[in-house]
């Protein structure tokens, strides 16, 4: 009989830096991600997706599939079938703008009960099905098997949460603590209701317990204050915000009794979900695009609207809304969008098997299944400049060094059913404002297809491949069938 698989911890370390981790280990600010590296393989150019935001990206890792297959396009999108904006909480003031119930429902219940496909299963709705024991911490993407009430009782977390109209259960993994709304079990763990600063604190409480007490196989472990840190106060500020993002990774070593006893106990593997950028500039696009009846997010004459506008950090989309103007229109708002500074990059189908990507540089179209090869080993077909993506085409091989997995990225963003009819990634130094108004000039950003948004870490220990090596290119969407079969699951 081949030996039990060692439980396996999942810690994604939102916007995670290589360079900032490297640093970190490197002056002694990060002692647990040091004996997690040390033990195991790294990788410090594991590509994101596009858009490289947060919901998409969780969706991602969560899945193993890019947007084409799971069905989350954006942080804020527009929701035809309904007719109205989805907003996944850029700021407090963007949810505000479009209501504060509306954006925690969407966030909360929506997003893994209703926007994500049923047709891909995360990967604690694999390992359940499996006989295994699954937890996680506060995370996007959380969707499992069994069924979690509102936490009730005393106290003014669960009150607020009663005086908000949260009500409903939620299906997730075997032990899940989401902020202080779900908790599969009583612990001392509190968060705030998912305050920023405390979140991190919040999973390494809930992780130590879920360790001491032996309640998990599988455990994804949230830690998300980085990213807000790193958009205050820019890329370079992560030394700090790493360095509580070790803390909490020290607390569950500390219970198991120590970095070592741990290791041996528990594989471990370490992520980014995207990285960031430094800040200079803001673009408001519902202004650039002021030529169109832009929807408001609360607009009264919603009828009258001519196109939806879904700013998302350093990218955006942007839907026409009446189908049979769409390709009147979308030519012009391409242009428009092109002539201005911030804007680096728009994308679009031209047809169910060819999509076309336009810049200053002038316009390449592309395809799947042609004679070129990308480094994760899909096929392509590349018409046009190959300088609007920086792509060499030699040999055969269809890369880019500043727009990694540029092709295969744009093509699962396009092919999303709620993607827009238009996708646009900002220029260096850019951000597009949300709807509250809110962006993250002399911080930092991320968005884009470009490799300082798109390039993050991946460290593997007890589990995976012995080298870095095995891939040429490293993607998010390799760590869920990772986790699948360290557990020797079928997919």
């Amino acid at each position: 009989m081949s030996p039990r698989p060692r439980k396996l911890v999942l810690a994604v370390i939102d916007s995670l830096k290589p360079a900032m981790l490297e640093r970190a280990v490197a002056e002694g600010r990060a002692p647990a991600l040091r004996a997690i590296l040390e033990r195991g393989v790294y990788v410090r150019d594991c590509v994101s997706t596009f858009p490289s935001v947060t919901p998409v990206a969780s969706a991602t890792i969560a899945t193993g599939a890019g947007p084409d297959g799971h069905h989350i396009p954006s942080m804020n999108w527009y929701h035809r079938g309904e007719e109205r904006y989805v907003e996944y909480g850029s700021s407090f003031e963007a949810s505000r703008t479009f209501g504060i119930r509306r954006s925690l429902f969407d966030t909360v219940y929506n997003l893994n009960m209703a926007h994500l496909s049923r047709e891909r299963r995360t990967v604690f709705e694999h390992l359940q099905d499996a006989g295994l024991r699954t937890a996680g911490t506060t995370y996007l993407i959380y969707r499992g098997r069994t069924r979690h009430e509102l936490q009730t009782g005393g106290g003014v977390f669960p009150l607020i949460a009663r005086l908000a109209q949260f009500r409903h259960a939620v299906w997730g993994p075997t032990e899940l603590f989401y902020a202080d709304l779900f908790a599969s079990r009583r612990t001392p763990c509190r968060s705030m209701l998912g305050r920023p600063g405390l979140r991190d604190q919040h999973t390494g409480c809930v992780g130590a317990y879920l360790v001491e007490e032996d309640l998990f196989d599988f455990l994804l472990f949230s830690l998300p204050d980085n990213d807000t840190w790193s958009h205050r106060y820019g890329p370079e500020g992560q030394l700090q915000s790493i360095a509580g993002a070790d803390r909490a990774l020290e607390r569950i070593m500390h219970v198991a009794g120590g970095p070592d006893a741990f290791l041996d106990e528990h594989a471990v593997v370490v992520m980014s979900d995207h990285s960031q950028t430094p800040i200079a500039w803001r673009i408001n696009l519902a202004e650039v695009l002021a030529g169109w009846r832009v929807l408001g997010p609360r607009d009264p004459e919603r009828g009258a609207a001519e196109i939806a506008v879904c700013p998302a950090a350093r990218s955006a989309m942007v839907y026409v809304l009446d189908p049979e103007r769409r390709e009147r229109l979308l030519p012009a708002i391409e242009h428009r969008l092109l002539d201005e500074p911030g804007v680096e990059l728009t994308a679009r189908l031209v047809s169910d098997v060819e999509a076309s990507v336009r810049s200053s540089r002038g316009e390449l179209r592309f395809a799947p299944g042609g004679s070129l090869t990308d480094p994760r080993g899909a096929s392509w077909s590349v018409e046009g400049e190959p300088a609007v993506l920086e792509l060499d085409t030699s040999d055969g091989r269809v890369r880019s060094a500043e727009f990694p997995n540029a092709l295969a990225r744009l093509w699962s963003a396009l092919r999303c059913p709620r993607a827009g009819d238009l996708l646009v990634s900002a220029a260096p130094g850019f951000e597009f404002v949300d709807w509250g108004g809110v962006d993250h000039v002399g911080g930092g950003s991320h968005g884009s297809l470009r490799r300082d948004d798109s390039e993050g870490v991946l460290a593997f220990a007890g589990t995976g491949p012995g080298s870095a090596a095995h891939r040429e290119q490293w993607s998010i969407e390799d760590v869920a069938p990772m986790v699948i079969s360290h557990f020797r699951v079928g997919s």
